[in-house]
């Protein structure tokens, strides 16, 4: 009964936001890094902190998390207006990744200098979400498909959250969708949509790890993770500032060099990323042979048919 209400209300709240956004000249423009080529409305990630709020009248006792949540998605919407400093951005970014690790109990959990390496990895993790939003569908199909693969477990496999933790940001990404899984999207994630729903896909997947001592469930970002790597890895190579903008993603070379459908892309990247969940709750496959299985084929296809599309006109 509560989502036929929320379902409703998620839609309002978008419609919203478009008035705002077009009476403030909340807008994304076509830049180097876009593969975009018309003016669009930005921020309607704005979503995923309207469900972060709808789940602190739900669960009040997730305060500590939400409060995280709401400082880094914040930050974000201010730098989608006014490009700010990466100064100002990584000390936000670390004061709400330390948040959720109180929240989870990580300084308790794990030593000084596995902490230090978590901070790394997890603002990692959120900026590289970050850089993977550049076509239509992306951010939003992708995310549901993770959410939807947590909540299986969460379900079937393992108990470790109250569901409503997972179905708020899974029914925030289908009204996003709806207006941006579009040939022509309504809006854009923007800053705010990425970073905050990952750092909501962050936190579950720790708090499942943590739980169930199974790293593989960090599998579950497998596909951006290859693609974040190795591109990193491509840029070195080519002697680039990685922290410039740029569009040599395999995705932006599918989607701009190969003119392939931005849905059609957004949808290959999810179906990939559901046959690994897929393969990582139903085969009985160790840590390093589930992870073999996993990342090699996507390392190997990145590897050899990146280079040949790039050249290819």
């Amino acid at each position: 009964m509560l989502y036929l209400i929320l379902v409703p209300l998620f839609f309002i709240v978008m419609i919203l936001y478009f008035r705002i956004a077009d009476h403030y000249n909340i807008i994304d423009h076509p830049n180097e890094r876009s593969s975009h080529t018309e003016v669009t409305i930005r921020g309607g990630g704005v979503i995923f902190l309207f469900a972060a709020l709808t789940g602190l009248v739900i669960h009040a006792d997730f305060w500590m998390l939400i409060l995280g949540l709401f400082i880094i998605g914040t930050i974000s919407f201010i730098d989608d207006r006014i490009t700010l400093s990466g100064k100002i951005r990584i000390l936000f970014h670390l004061l709400a990744v330390t948040l959720l690790f109180l929240f989870l109990g990580t300084f308790d959990e794990f030593s000084w200098w596995i902490s230090v390496a978590l901070y790394i990895i997890v603002i990692g993790i959120i900026n590289a979400y970050n850089f993977m939003d550049g076509i239509n569908g992306i951010t939003g199909l992708y995310s549901l498909v993770v959410l939807g693969g947590i909540q299986y477990v969460n379900y079937y496999v393992i108990k470790f959250i109250e569901p409503d933790m997972i179905w708020l940001p899974m029914l925030a990404a289908i009204v996003f969708l709806f207006f941006n899984f579009r040939k022509r999207a309504k809006c854009f994630a923007g800053d705010v949509g990425s970073v905050t729903v990952a750092f909501w896909i962050i936190f579950l997947l720790l708090k499942l790890i943590i739980i169930s001592g199974n790293y593989l469930y960090i599998l579950f970002l497998g596909v951006y993770g290859v693609d974040t790597v190795l591109t990193i890895i491509h840029r070195l190579g080519l002697k680039q500032n990685i922290f410039d903008a740029h569009r040599l993603h395999f995705y932006q070379i599918l989607a701009n060099e190969q003119k392939w459908s931005h849905l059609l892309v957004s949808t290959m990247y999810a179906s990939i990323q559901l046959g690994i969940i897929v393969a990582i709750i139903f085969l009985p496959l160790n840590f390093v042979s589930m992870f073999l299985v996993i990342i090699l084929p996507l390392v190997g296809a990145y590897v050899i048919i990146k280079p040949r599309i790039m050249t290819k006109k």
